[in-house]
């Protein structure tokens, strides 16, 4: 079975397709000439991702899942969440968005944090939702030349390492991402059972 995952990233498509049974095969929105900016206009991850994937369904009539990520930092009252892509604003650069976050923590004892993941799919005319969370804390200064986005100042609780200090195989052994996924792969595969 054909399923889109909304995304432009062929790296992401690729590593998502490890987790999916074999019986599925991903299609990016390139797969499927989806070429204009989809809308992520929701104030929550939830949120963006149920968008995601009505845009693909109401627009090409196919099943498919969208998956949406944020940092909660609980002394910035969960901020960035929504947010995270563009904390520092629309250029998006993972940088700027840690410098602000380390500048905005500067004088917080509580470094309580957690990287929250959520996929919507949508399949054979219903929709359902996969959360993965992973509980961390973040880290007064950047450690780790691997990942992307806030990997480098996240380091997941019971680790001692930060996600950027991890192999993609460490990391998906741990990460929210993969939580979440797993959830998704477990549902997708008792359909195939029914």
């Amino acid at each position: 079975m054909k399923i889109v995952f909304a995304t432009s990233n062929k790296n992401k498509a690729a590593e998502i397709a490890k987790l999916l049974p074999e019986h599925f095969s991903i299609l990016t929105l390139a797969d499927i000439n989806q070429t204009e900016e989809i809308p992520e206009t929701s104030p929550t991850i939830e949120g963006n991702a149920i968008q995601k994937a009505d845009y693909i369904t109401s627009h090409y009539q196919l099943n498919c899942f969208a998956d949406d990520t944020g940092l909660e930092v609980k002394c910035l009252n969960g901020a960035p969440g929504v947010k995270s892509a563009r904390y520092a604003g629309e250029q998006r650069n993972d940088n700027d968005n840690i410098d602000m976050v380390l500048k905005n923590m500067e004088n917080k004892q509580d470094r309580s944090a957690r990287f929250k993941t959520i996929i919507a799919l949508n399949i054979d005319g219903n929709q359902h939702i996969f959360e993965g969370i992973i509980e961390g804390s973040i880290r007064r200064e950047r450690t780790g030349e691997n990942g992307f986005g806030y990997d480098s100042i996240f380091e997941p609780e019971n680790c001692g390492r930060t996600f950027a200090e991890m192999t993609m195989e460490e990391k998906n052994a741990h990460s929210h991402r993969a939580r979440a996924f797993h959830k998704m792969s477990t549902f997708l595969n008792s359909l195939k059972s029914k």
